[in-house]
């Protein structure tokens, strides 16, 4: 049973009084197989499954959990236990209470704020200081929700004061944006949260127990939705040394103040390792020990496999070092899988990828854009989106940007236009208008807030007989539009023939397939192609455009692949889309980011470009990072290996002809002499 395979200290944890509990789990010391136990003991305290709330940070990690459950329980108690990521679980709950939201990915939603931000001409308000632009105010206004609980102006004057005077056009585009999401149903990750938090009490009070991995990663909101379920007991599993997502909104302070904002909390701590040897160990331990200890600790060996001190890797040059590694990696006998080269920067990825390419090497990287991040495969999925929900003007956004000289903002208007020519319905609008006239559209002036313009007038479609338009495409009253430029009609007659096509069939595959031969297709491939081929004076390298357009057409296939067994286009949608960004490729060594590389583990790690400036970050650090999250990210790096480790560097970048000094993680490690000459 669960129980009977934890340790003393595991199952003093897992057995711990109801009430408010957190346990530290350092690396490697089993948090997993306690939180299993802990909801076993839960179950055999006759506690119902359905009053058991268990919010992890991966539906991965959830999935995990309830497979170990379910080779002990019967799986119909198991599957009364509510278990995912916060999101998911508020999604679910906020489905199941007959919302009508549509969950829209943060680069869609950046398009809605683009085309609000893309009305204010801050040119004519004469300002002293450069606005931000419409991606970082996004950015920016995403980060305040998950991170802070006091007012908008507060927390961005206290973060950027040069920018009093623009403070009330950034509110009123926030406010704008809020108010459009309202109108068409979108919701971002944290309105999920948001939504649930205002009527808290009708799902909190279903919970006698609520379980949280991963503690240390949540930020401010996620902690508030914690506190408003309100649950007679709470059991969170997380380790301060593992805290490495600051960035992102992950608020240190939650794990840091359990006790004083939980009074009478237990403190439980998970100590022995069982991942990796004790030189790995000792220097993980060496170097972690420089931060400040809210939770003392020290991890104890539990491993029982050889001890293998972990070595240090000096090259002159950063590709020697690259191709160094990937001989290294090459004569080896372990399996590429249990391989890992983990890197604080992307830029060191690159090379040691083409050093394990050029000896067929294969590997898989994580921590880049992913295929479904990649623009052709989120071009195709938003063309089928409108099928299935031709309210989804995101979609319709995202789209027609692809059309020269069609922005955000008068793609937002056509859209518009032709729900108003559908009666709602842009499937209806484009195949069957029921009137030749356009909306009206205004802008109010109001120079406080940076709004200018006038009324909007139609033109004549007569402009476009040129271009060879099919008659009932000219015949559009879309084409009377006066901001549509040549190519956007063009592209919408693209978008109409595939419309036309599309009432007539349902198969996923088939319109997935006509949709990659598609004429509006045509037009994505070349514009992102011609993207990725232009050089740095502007021309276009014809060959590396013909690579890319042959890169793009091959993760159109693999998309035509996945449709395999999918005989509903919603259904397909919805897999594409929510579980999307979890789905992964390829096999071979693993290229991680740190923040990748975190709940892993392998046989043996490489740890690459551990030099001043690179490791630790002092780029980010000066953007307002800090030596102690570096240091956290260096503690999680090193704490993959399970057999062997090796910490690696270079003295000399000769392409931008750096000099380069060893990391000051390494002098705390005690594998270099002395401390870097740099200021701390």
């Amino acid at each position: 049973m669960p129980l009977a395979t934890l340790n003393s200290e595991q199952l003093q944890a897992a057995k711990a009084p109801l009430g408010h509990n957190l346990v530290i789990a350092s690396a490697g010391t089993g948090k997993t197989s306690t939180i299993v136990g802990r909801i076993a003991h839960l179950l055999y305290q006759r506690v119902p499954p359905e009053a058991i709330l268990l919010l992890t940070f991966t539906n991965k990690a959830a999935g995990e959990m309830v497979a170990r459950l379910e080779s002990h329980f019967p799986k119909e108690v198991i599957s009364k236990i509510e278990a995912g990521t916060f999101h998911a679980v508020c999604y679910r709950w906020l489905k199941a209470g007959d919302e009508q939201i549509s969950l829209k990915q943060p680069s869609e939603l950046k398009t809605l704020f683009r085309s609000i931000y893309e009305k204010r001409e801050f040119v004519k308000l004469n300002l002293e200081i450069q606005p931000f632009s419409a991606a970082y105010l996004y950015d920016l206004y995403s980060l305040y929700q998950n991170a802070s609980s006091v007012s908008f102006e507060n927390w961005f004057l206290e973060r950027y004061p040069a920018h009093h005077s623009l403070i009330d056009i950034y509110w009123d585009i926030a406010q704008e944006f809020e108010a459009q999401k309202e109108q068409y149903g979108f919701v971002s990750y944290n309105d999920l949260l948001i939504k649930v938090m205002q009527n808290a009490s009708l799902w909190g009070a279903t919970y006698q127990e609520v379980l949280v991995d991963e503690y240390q990663d949540t930020n401010t909101l996620q902690s508030s939705l914690i506190d408003a379920l309100n649950p007679t007991s709470l059991f969170c599993v997380g380790d301060y040394d593992q805290s490495i997502y600051a960035f992102n909104g992950a608020n240190i302070e939650n794990i840091s103040s359990f006790q004083s904002r939980y009074k009478g909390a237990a403190i439980y701590t998970l100590k022995t390792n069982y991942r990796s040897g004790a030189s790995i160990l000792s220097l993980a331990n060496r170097v972690i020990a420089h931060n400040e200890r809210i939770y003392p600790k020290q991890l104890e060996v539990g491993y029982r496999g050889a001890d293998n001190p972990p070595k240090l890797l000096v090259y002159r040059e950063l590709f020697e070092q690259y191709h160094a590694i990937a001989h290294a990696i090459a004569t080896s006998h372990v399996p590429y899988n249990e391989v890992a080269v983990i890197f604080r920067n992307n830029s060191s990825a690159d090379g040691i990828e083409a050093a394990l390419r050029e000896r067929g090497i294969t590997c898989k990287r994580k921590g880049g854009t992913s295929f479904f991040d990649s623009k052709e495969i989120k071009a195709l999925l938003d063309l089928l989106t409108l099928l299935v929900n031709p309210r989804d003007m995101m979609a319709f956004i995202h789209l027609f940007e692809y059309a020269k000289g069609i922005g955000s903002s008068v793609a937002k208007e056509l859209f518009e236009s032709l729900q108003y020519c559908g009666n709602g319905n842009i499937i209806d609008g484009t195949l069957t208008p029921t009137t030749d006239k356009l909306p009206t559209f205004s802008l109010i002036h109001n120079q406080q807030l940076g709004l200018f313009g006038g009324e909007l007038e139609m033109t004549s479609a007569a402009r476009f007989k040129p271009l060879g338009l099919s008659q009932e495409v000219l015949n559009h009253p879309l084409l009377k539009h006066p901001k549509l430029t040549d190519d956007g009609a063009l592209f919408f007659e693209a978008f109409f023939d595939f419309v036309t096509f599309a009432k007539k069939n349902k198969s996923p595959k088939v319109m997935i397939k006509h949709a990659i031969n598609s004429k509006l297709f045509e037009i994505v491939v070349d514009v992102l192609s011609t993207q990725r081929a232009r050089l740095k004076n502007g021309h276009v390298d014809k060959e590396k455009k013909e690579i890319a357009t042959s890169r793009i057409m091959r993760k159109g296939a693999v998309l035509l692949e996945l449709a395999n067994g999918y005989k509903e286009l919603d259904r397909f949608l919805n897999a594409m889309i929510l579980g999307g960004s979890e789905l992964s490729q390829g096999e071979g060594v693993n290229l991680l980011t740190v923040h990748a590389s975190k709940g892993l583990e392998f046989q043996e790690v490489y740890v690459i470009d551990l030099m001043e400036g690179r490791f630790p970050n002092r780029k980010l650090m000066s953007q307002g990072g800090e030596l102690e999250e570096e240091r956290r990210l260096f503690y999680v790096a090193v704490t993959r290996a399970k057999d062997k480790l090796w910490l690696s560097l270079a003295t000399l970048d000769k392409i931008r002809k750096i000099e380069f000094e060893p990391s000051i993680f390494l002098y705390e490690a005690g594998l270099v002499d002395c401390p870097p000459k740099v200021e701390l």
